[in-house]
C-alpha cells in the first residue's frame, strides 16, 4: 500500500461510503416498513380512540406527559398507565385534579365530560396495546 493518500483515493472512500450508507438506509427503511404493520395495533382504532387522541392533542397532554417515550418529562409516562392503574383509577384521577397536595406537581382540571374521559381512557388503552418492543423499560414508565 502506498504511503500517500491521494485525492482520488479520498474521493473513492467518500463516494463509496456515501453509496454504502445510502443503501443501508434504504434497506433499514424497507425492513421497518415491513415490520411496523405487525406492531402498530391499527386494527383496534375505534371512533372513541380517535376522539381520545384528539382530546390528548387539544389539551396538550404531551406538554407534560410522555407517551411511548415522546413528549415532556414533567409528568409520568402514560404509555403503560392503562395496564398499570386500570380504567377506573385513570377516570378518578382525571376527575380529581388538581389534588391540592402541597409541594406536588398538579395536573390542571380540564372539565372533561364523562364521555370525553371514556374516550381518553380508550386512547390510553389503545396506546398500551401497541407492541413497543418493551418500552417503557420499567413498569412505572
Amino acid at each position: 500500500m502506498s504511503a500517500t493518500f491521494t485525492k482520488s483515493m479520498a474521493r473513492n472512500v467518500f463516494y463509496g461510503g456515501g453509496v454504502f450508507f445510502f443503501l443501508l438506509f434504504i434497506a433499514l427503511t424497507f425492513d421497518t416498513m415491513k415490520v411496523l404493520p405487525k406492531r402498530d395495533n391499527s386494527q383496534n382504532i375505534t371512533p372513541a380512540v380517535e376522539h381520545g387522541k384528539k382530546l390528548w392533542e387539544t389539551n396538550n397532554c404531551i406538554g407534560c406527559h410522555t407517551l411511548l417515550g415522546e413528549g415532556a418529562y414533567f409528568a409520568p409516562e402514560l404509555g403503560n398507565v392503562y395496564p398499570r392503574r386500570g380504567p377506573d383509577f385513570i377516570k378518578a384521577w382525571i376527575k380529581g385534579q388538581p389534588t391540592g397536595v402541597p409541594g406536588r406537581r398538579q395536573m390542571p382540571q380540564f372539565n372533561l365530560t364523562d364521555a370525553e374521559i371514556d374516550d381518553l381512557v380508550a386512547f390510553l388503552k389503545y396506546a398500551s396495546e401497541i407492541n413497543t418492543n418493551k418500552w417503557p423499560p420499567n413498569i412505572e414508565g
